[in-house]
């Protein structure tokens, strides 16, 4: 048979209080804390982490668009350059004459 003590009773009671009360606190504390970081953090104009992520992948894209519009250059100015070879390569007659100025003095 237990017997209930009055004492051991009133000191789990009161330890189950302590122990709400310090989760509280604790509770508390972390949101102090958290604002008090947020705050400091904004004074120095630091970026969040989703802010820099999303700079990221704006970054990467450009990157590979200025690669693409390389290749693209490339492309038109070799197009270009075999062009400017065939008309070279016209016979003499086909050519338009150049025109010369002399100088008077």
């Amino acid at each position: 048979m237990q017997s209930r003590n009055k004492i051991l009773d009133d000191i789990s009671q009161l330890m189950t209080n302590a122990m709400g009360v310090a989760q509280g606190a604790k509770s508390e504390a972390e949101t102090a804390m958290k604002s008090w970081m947020d705050r400091w953090l904004a004074d120095r104009n630091f970026v969040t982490r989703e802010e820099f992520e999303a700079v990221q992948l704006m970054a990467q894209k450009a990157r590979e668009e200025n690669a693409a519009l390389a290749r693209r250059i490339e492309a038109l100015e070799a197009a270009a350059g075999s062009g400017r070879k065939r008309a070279a390569r016209k016979p003499a007659q086909e050519r338009p004459a150049k025109r010369t100025t002399a100088k008077r003095s």
